[in-house]
């Protein structure tokens, strides 16, 4: 490759580099709360903070429209639209169908290092349940469900729920918050690893799919 063609690809990873950036630092904001919904996301004001040009602004504003977590009004400008109550139900319901068939394939590929991940998971879960310690919860619960998605072997299964995940992280630290939900999630988590243990696809997606439905409920007792 010549330095011309060197210097053009350069410019052309550094460019989606700076959006990649911008629209993942954005959208981590919009789901945490740091912005309010119908806010207005100023691309000159962004751009000075990120030390950018408005370039990479616009263009992840473009990318979080698509995501459905800003709209954008010609002529006026960018306003945050997040997650609302709906959506976070919507996206459960969705997930509890998903997690379904993540499981179902996971019992197919799934492998012995995995299961001994998800054991451990299990067993830390308890432990720290006992103790109250929830950021150790919630984290342990994120890994549970990632080696599941990533035992699926659908690249697109597990990029949908990836994002899902995400998307409710904030309200997933809510639910597992709630007095008995942490103890209960992890008796859930056992019967899935279970199923998965013995390759009953059939059983893994029917718990996985009540589990989801399990986290609902738990939404709406904690007022979500």
């Amino acid at each position: 490759m010549d330095d011309n063609n060197k210097e053009v690809q350069q410019e052309v990873t550094d460019k989606y580099s700076l959006r990649g950036r911008v629209f993942n630092r954005l959208r981590e904001d919009i789901l945490s709360g740091k912005y309010e919904r119908d806010e207005e996301l100023r691309e000159i004001t962004i751009a000075s903070d990120f030390g950018v040009s408005r370039t990479p602004v616009r263009e992840a504003l473009r990318q979080l429209e698509l995501e459905g977590l800003v709209r954008i009004i010609p002529n006026k400008g960018a306003y945050v639209t997040g997650i609302s109550t709906k959506d976070i139900h919507d996206i459960y319901h969705i997930r509890s169908y998903l997690e379904g068939l993540c499981a179902r394939w996971a019992s197919e590929h799934i492998g012995q290092e995995g299961l001994e991940q998800l054991e451990e998971i299990v067993y830390l879960c308890e432990f720290h349940e006992k103790k109250g310690h929830l950021d150790q919860i919630v984290e342990l619960d994120n890994r549970f469900h990632e080696i599941i998605y990533e035992a699926c072997d659908s690249k697109m299964l597990e990029h949908v729920l990836r994002d899902f995940h995400h998307y409710v992280e904030r309200v997933r630290r809510v639910s597992l918050a709630g007095k008995g939900r942490a103890e209960a999630s992890n008796k859930e988590h056992m019967a899935i690893l279970e199923a998965l243990r013995e390759r009953n696809g059939e059983l893994a997606e029917k718990l996985a799919h009540e589990h989801m439905i399990q986290a609902i409920e738990n939404l709406k007792r904690c007022g979500v």
